[in-house]
């Protein structure tokens, strides 16, 4: 018995799409049972933003649903999340190129950082896209993108997004605290909270130091007292040393 919502014959209008591509911001067209189709502009293999597990939970037939999938489509449900993150994030920047380019180059840290420090990848890629969203509000209605008013309106955003997104309510609540302190780091926190303090951390000081290169001593101090994981304070050290003056 083939699932209805498979079945070509069923299908409407918006079962045949176009999405972004997360890396480029391409337009990539998918048929609504594509597992993934690859951009032709950057040759990012995309995952389809659209394929949903949800019905999973309660359709007498998923075993047979979830069975039948490619294989590199149920291997890679965290890539799945990862980009329709990114793509939810570049969504709501619209034309703020600035800041799209600063969140993704955190996530790219803060993966690698988590996969050394073994964190929880979906709460630390979420954090990544999205610590920066409250920024447009806090704007909006205070003229100001001050820390303290990023901190207080970030965390309904991410959780609109997030919710949208169908991401489970534990990563939501969890993604929404670091969020709402991410630049105030206190005594007691989580290795997730850490991952994504030190990526933040990396590409600020990379944008700062491309304008005003530090000293060597500077640097060494800024390594050795800033950041809250070994991993951070090696990237960071290999990345930042060539701005070095």
């Amino acid at each position: 018995m083939q699932c209805p919502g498979q079945d070509s014959r069923y299908w409407i209008g918006e079962d045949v799409f176009e999405a972004k591509c997360p890396k480029c911001g391409h337009s990539v067209e998918f048929f609504k049972d594509d597992s993934q189709q690859k951009c032709r502009k950057c040759g990012h293999r995309m995952l389809n933003p659209k394929i949903d597990f949800g019905c999973a939970s309660y359709c007498p037939y998923a075993d047979q649903c979830l069975g039948s999938m490619p294989p590199e489509l149920l291997a890679k449900r965290g890539d799945l999340f990862k980009d329709k993150l990114a793509i939810a994030m570049r969504k709501y920047f619209g034309q703020d190129n600035r800041r799209i380019k600063h969140a993704e180059n955190v996530a790219q840290y803060a993966e690698e950082i988590a996969k050394m420090e073994k964190g929880n990848m979906a709460v630390i890629m979420a954090a990544a896209y999205l610590h920066d969203i409250g920024i447009k509000e806090a704007e909006r209605k205070f003229q100001s993108s001050a820390v303290k008013y990023q901190h207080s309106e970030g965390p309904p955003v991410a959780r609109e997004l997030l919710t949208t997104l169908k991401a489970d309510a534990e990563l939501i609540d969890e993604v929404c605290d670091i969020i709402g302190h991410h630049h105030s780091p206190g005594d007691g926190e989580t290795v997730n909270f850490k991952v994504l303090y030190d990526a933040d951390l990396i590409v600020n000081l990379d944008e700062s130091y491309r304008e005003s290169p530090p000293t060597g001593e500077k640097l060494e101090t800024v390594l050795n007292k800033s950041f809250l994981t070994d991993s951070g304070r090696r990237l960071a050290k290999k990345n930042l040393m060539k701005l070095v003056q």
